[in-house]
């Protein structure tokens, strides 16, 4: 392959990886990865002179799709030249100071504040046109509603999810491949919610990194004295530290010093000039801009053996790979665990026992490896997907994919997920799925016994106490075996029955979600009891057809609903729960000429808060609310009645009926 050819592919390769990062929020290839290849890729155009219109080198951003309003900024939001190297710091300094901060790896948004008030939130979007997303940050952790300053004041900061936020919220989730990859993912789609309630609940903290604009400006002449004022204002700048040429090698090990322990996401530094006016002067090129740099680590890679592949079961039945390796020293701890994440990430490193390999820490805090040197695996596992499953060729794997599950002994396949291929345990029967079934079911927003962790059902499941669900309500038959068992006295069997008569009585939808189908949180089971009026035999009977009728279900979601319900197993064990809980009395809907009819709502409102409040007002009279316009759609609410909008055209092709906020008032009797 020559050069250009390789440019060509390098472009393709880069593209479609920050495509799926930028737009799906998910992940195809490490940083480390991605860095390597787009340095590739920098060095090639600069040796050939040969650069594509669409090169990742060239443009900033993707463009923004999604519902939310957007709005073009008055400059463009450029991305940072990076480097990693500190001596290359020390050279952009010069004789100047700078001013040093963490790279926090969230989402860029730009707040407007007048009169002393919040008035608008927008994403960086694709750079030139992002998304406003003032409802949501009016919810942010660590932002000022209000200010002291009543003039215009426009800011851009960092919005992100703590780590420790990140994991409270994917333990949550019950099924493994269900959870997000990492805080910036969860960010992302966070902060694009149309239900600022899901934001809030999800705890985002948003950090200025600097002051775009301020009507009346004294002459703010250096950086730290805009980040000195925000914080005065009560803002929580982005923490920094000032710095020269001479001091940079150490303040940069001060950030590294501290990264462990820093419950905020970074993917490095920024090194801007203190000086405004100066980094002013020096422009910009077409893609950068000349007054600050990024710093990504230098990560810090060790070479070691591979010992062993180990597979880490979930509730669900996904077998998660594991590396063990020689341990090694980086970053200053000893590792020798990294996650491989599926089965496709262990082909295309051809793993095999006894392997040189390099191993690093993403971001100087996760272990991954890097580079498989020697790569004895085999990696022809179940070639020709997707969709084939089976273990044609796993026996074969140097890297030891099993045949059968760790725990149960049960039979594992191989499944497309993601478009990755991952290994699951097929046997219904398994403990792990088993302990994950009904830890999910006794949480919180399910039937909500406490006293019941992870180790008493595993406990309850090993004595044969507890077989299927129903079980948890008849513990008082097997009083003399558990009040006997070590560290499960008189007291705590006592409270337990007590958490099992007070969940008896449950409201549907939380019944519903316990049950732990697939996608159906407590929201969508909310959605679905709705839908059926709380009829529970019609929820049950309910086909694909209609649930893809139900709001933000789709195909898929149907198709996990009635397969569940479909299953003689899944029917019988709920049969059984049912005789012994009772759905809580559900309060009735006030009738009006709205009740039992389908809108769809778009554009801004006047005399709701937002459009969450008008949905809300819908379904207290027992209507219902949808995303988009469909035959099934009996009133569209736009303020604009006659604008060109993609949902008014439809509207008027279906005949659907386009009102305004007066006219849906009037309607519903107002």
């Amino acid at each position: 392959m020559d050069k250009l050819d390789r440019i060509r592919e390098l472009v393709r390769i880069l593209d479609r990886a920050a495509y799926v990062y930028e737009q799906e929020d998910r992940e195809i290839m490490s940083n480390h990865e991605y860095d390597a290849l787009y340095d590739e890729l920098r060095a090639l155009e600069e040796e050939t002179g040969f650069v594509l219109a669409n090169s990742p080198t060239q443009r900033a951003g993707y463009e923004v799709l999604s519902e939310l309003p957007k709005e073009r900024h008055e400059s463009p939001m450029l991305s940072l030249d990076k480097t990693k190297e500190v001596e290359a710091l020390a050279d952009f300094l010069g004789e100047h100071e700078g001013m040093l901060s963490w790279k926090m790896d969230g989402l860029t948004i730009v707040l407007t504040y007048r009169g002393g008030e919040l008035v608008k939130a927008v994403t960086r979007g694709n750079g030139e046109i992002g998304e406003v997303i003032t409802n949501n940050a009016k919810v942010f952790k660590n932002i000022p509603l209000r200010i002291a300053f009543t003039g215009e004041l426009v800011l851009r900061g960092e919005a992100v999810i703590r780590y420790s936020d990140f994991e409270e919220i994917n333990a949550r989730i019950e099924r493994d491949e269900d959870r997000y990859k990492n805080p910036r993912n969860l960010c992302s789609g966070t902060v694009r919610q149309l239900n600022n309630e899901i934001t809030a609940q999800r705890s985002v903290y948003c950090f200025p990194f600097t002051l775009i604009s301020m009507d009346g400006e004294a002459g703010f002449a250096t950086r730290h004295e805009q980040m000195e004022y925000l914080a005065s204002l009560g803002f929580t700048p982005v923490e920094y530290r000032m710095v020269t040429k001479e001091t940079i090698a150490d303040d940069v090990k001060w950030f590294a010093g501290r990264i462990e322990k820093n419950d905020f996401p970074s993917d490095g530094l920024v090194l801007c000039y203190d000086d405004i006016a100066y980094g002013n002067s020096l422009g910009r090129t077409a893609k950068f801009p000349r007054d600050a740099i990024a710093f990504k680590w230098r990560d810090e890679i060790r070479q070691t053996t591979l010992l062993s592949i180990e597979w880490s079961p979930s509730r669900t039945g996904l077998l998660n790979p594991v590396a063990i390796f020689a341990p090694v020293e980086l970053e200053g701890t000893t590792v020798q665990r990294a996650s491989v994440h599926n089965v496709s990430i262990v082909e295309e490193l051809a793993l095999g026992i006894g392997d040189t390999i390099d191993v690093y820490k993403a971001n100087m805090i996760i272990p991954q490896i890097s580079e498989n040197h020697t790569r004895s695996g085999n990696t022809a596992v179940t070639d020709g997907m997707p969709g084939v499953t089976g273990n044609a060729g796993l026996h074969s794997c140097n890297c030891n994919v099993p045949d059968v599950c760790p725990v149960c002994g049960g039979p594992t396949e191989v499944r497309m997920l993601n478009e990755a291929k991952t290994l699951y345990c097929t046997n219904p029967d398994c403990t792990a799925k088993k302990v994950g079934m009904f830890e999910h079911m006794v949480q919180r927003d399910a039937l909500n016994i406490e006293g019941l962790s992870e180790a008493t059902l595993e406990k309850f499941i090993g004595l044969g106490i507890v077989h299927e669900p129903a079980d948890l309500f008849r513990l008082a038959a097997h009083r003399d075996v558990l009040t006997k068992t070590e560290g499960f006295g008189d007291k705590s069997f006592e409270n337990l029955l007590a958490a099992c008569e007070k969940a008896r009585t449950v409201s549907m939808p939380k019944f519903l979600y316990s049950l732990g189908i697939p996608g159906i949180g407590l929201a969508n089971a909310k959605l679905i009891c709705r839908e059926y009026a709380y009829d529970w035999n019609r929820i049950v009977g309910a086909s694909a057809e209609e649930l893809r009728g139900v709001d933000r279900l789709g195909d898929v979601l149907a198709g996990n609903f009635t397969r569940f319900m479909a299953d003689e197993k899944n029917r019988a064990m709920i049969n059984d729960l049912l005789s012994e809980i009772t759905f809580e009395a559900v309060e009735q809907t006030k009738e009006s000429a709205i009740t039992g009819k389908t809108f769809v709502i778009t554009g801004s409102v006047t005399h709701f808060p937002n459009r969450d409040a008008v949905k809300e007002y819908i379904e207290s009279f027992g209507g219902k609310v949808a995303g988009s316009v469909s035959a099934k759609t009996d009133y569209l609410i736009n303020n604009d009645t006659t604008s060109n909008s993609t949902k008014n055209k439809k509207a008027k092709e279906l005949g659907v009926p386009i009102i305004s906020e007066e006219e849906f008032l009037a309607l519903a009797g107002e």
